[in-house]
């Protein structure tokens, strides 16, 4: 157990520490806003779209191998990373390392629906999803502590140490498992899966820079949609299928993977605008920034813990319930910040949205888990994790897409030159930085406000997504799971 959590504890690190980086970056390297932009999308791209294919190599070469080769691909990507010399080499390197992510975050929970019995799996997967949690607020933590002290490459140096007691423990202490009959490989069914993926979270990701009706986009998501419905077709009537789209039939299996994509979601829309209130509206540095997060993280933890033993006790239905309706209570909360709110405010919600989210993610996994045959664990955990991220960047692009829509809108730029005008209605980064320059308050005060009527805009969004999952899944998914969860044995190797 120990060996999988320091596998993934990189990954949750990863998720918010380019936050913190990304105005260093920018000066070191030279680069403008499409630099930047690459560096976040290249690590997106390669995990969102390689985990399904990855997920079946895993289950016919051999779990083991396919985590300690990624470990490997991460650890070299972030010592590429680290000294880099120019953006070219700092995008390739991110690629890298969403390559190592998409080889390592699978092979991780097919490890444990296969080697862990149904009395301990929920307990080992809520160990796992603690530990890529307690990523989120150290990256800030970590990452604005470095940068303060060392060169900006030390924010990729600092996986390396991790890693190497990662591949020490998982060589030592991880059996070997794979599927003990493995079937040909469906190398059409990879290609399509790949090209459909890259071209869905590449068209999300720009949508909101570009614009939902620019030709480029629409031609990435309408192609999106062609390639991955022929996919489906394809799966469908292939003799060995890359993935086995009969698990769908099952509903704890479809609700466990619709659950978990829309906690992702609830979860993602917070991380989207939460650091930039806290920032910028509220004035913190990224380290404070990231201390500030650790009421949001002690929830998480808290309702993973309560969870997970409420769903080995009833089953996955009441706490995903629970936990959506908790979520939509903390994140309705945040929907009524207002520009006076202080830190306490969102500290009361952070700690209700957390624990929410905690105790639905990981009885949503857990109900994917339980159903999965192990030699098709690889697989089947592939197709969480995807649907999770492309479902993840769908969200964000979205609700980008609103919040910037309500900030432009009610942003007040008045009398400001163009240039000005144009830069405030760019970002709130851009609108404080002039209103500092300028002497103008006012512009300050209004483009706080335009922010935080933009971010509960979204936060309320996700809060009715969040309460119409817990009404269905209260309505639809199996009353009792606890059967289920003893469907298969663990295969220990």
């Amino acid at each position: 157990m120990g060996a999988l959590t320091l596998a993934v504890l990189t990954i949750g690190f990863d998720i918010t520490i380019m936050n913190v980086a990304l105005p260093t970056l920018s000066t070191a390297l030279a680069t403008g806003t499409d630099g930047l932009q690459w560096i976040v999308n290249a690590y997106i791209l390669m995990f969102a779209s390689l985990m399904l294919p990855i997920g079946a190599v895993a289950d016919r070469y051999g779990r083991r191998a396919v985590l300690l080769a990624g470990l490997v691909v991460f650890a070299c990507a972030s010592l590429l990373a680290a000294w880099a010399d120019d953006v070219t080499w700092v995008v390739i390197a991110r690629a890298a390392l969403g390559v190592g992510a998409a080889m390592i975050m699978p092979t991780t929970l097919a490890a444990i629906a296969v080697l862990f019995d149904p009395a301990e799996r929920g307990k080992a997967l809520s160990i796992v999803v603690m530990g890529m949690g307690a990523g989120i607020p150290l990256g800030p933590i970590i990452g604005g502590y470095l940068l303060n002290h060392f060169w900006w490459g030390s924010i990729f140096l600092v996986n390396v140490p991790i890693i190497v007691a990662a591949l020490a423990a998982v060589a030592v202490l991880l059996p070997e498992s794979r599927d003990p009959e493995p079937r040909r490989a469906d190398l059409v069914g990879g290609l399509l899966s790949i090209v459909g993926l890259l071209a869905f979270v590449w068209g999300a990701i720009e949508a909101p820079d570009r614009g939902w009706t620019d030709p480029l986009v629409l031609t990435a998501l309408l192609g999106a949609v062609v390639v991955l419905v022929g996919f489906l077709w394809w799966e469908n009537r292939v003799e060995h299928p890359m993935i086995d789209l009969a698990l769908f039939r099952d509903r704890q299996f479809s609700w466990g993977n619709a659950n978990a994509t829309l906690v992702s979601f609830a979860l993602f829309g917070l991380l989207f605008v939460v650091p930039l209130y806290l920032q910028f509206v509220l004035g913190h540095d990224a380290f404070n920034t990231g201390l500030r997060l650790l009421p949001l993280i002690g929830g998480f933890v808290a309702g993973v813990g309560v969870g997970t033993r409420v769903a080995n006790k009833i089953g996955h239905r009441i706490p995903i319930t629970v936990g959506l309706a908790l979520t939509a209570v903390g994140l309705g909360l945040g929907a009524t910040t207002d520009i006076g709110s202080g830190f306490g405010h969102a500290a009361t919600w952070f700690v209700i949205a957390g624990l929410g989210i905690g105790s639905a993610l990981t009885p949503s996994m857990d109900a994917v888990l339980a159903v999965l045959p192990p030699e098709r664990a690889g697989s089947g955990t592939a197709i969480t994790m995807t649907l999770r991220q492309a479902g993840g960047a769908l969200g964000v692009a979205l609700l980008g897409s609103l919040l910037s829509g309500i900030y432009i809108d009610k942003v007040n730029t008045t009398g400001l030159p163009p240039a000005a005008a144009t830069a405030a209605h760019d970002s709130l980064g851009g609108a404080l930085a002039v209103a500092q320059r300028l002497g103008l308050p006012n512009l300050a005060e209004s483009a706080n406000t335009a922010y935080i009527d933009g971010m509960n805009i979204v936060l309320i969004t996700c809060a009715a997504i969040s309460l119409l999952g817990a009404v269905l899944t209260f309505l639809f998914m199996p009353r009792s799971t606890a059967q289920a969860a003893t469907a298969h044995s663990p295969v220990h190797l």
